[in-house]
């Protein structure tokens, strides 16, 4: 397992389009992702409607878990998405 902390940027948040870009990102990868909201509330990275539920904000910290498969190389690649678009 691994695991990583980000701080969103977007000004909007977790919000329709960047939530249906990490889910495509996800279901791509051999490995669950799992979004955790600090303070509380987490989500699979593949269902869009749990990670709008999460109502992450901008300047929110959120934890994302990599487990199975090519870890290494999914955690890289959340990473870079995240980076990227939120």
């Amino acid at each position: 397992m691994k695991k990583f902390e980000y701080i969103i940027t977007d000004p909007i948040g977790i919000h329709a389009r960047p939530a249906g870009l990490l889910v495509k990102a996800a279901k791509a990868l051999d490995s669950t992702i799992t979004i955790e909201k600090a303070g509380g509330g987490s989500a699979s990275a593949t269902k869009l409607m749990a990670l709008m539920g999460l109502g992450i904000k901008q300047g929110d910290t959120i934890s994302v878990t990599v487990e199975g498969g090519s870890e290494d190389t999914n955690t890289a690649a959340m990473e870079r998405f995240f980076k990227d678009n939120l």
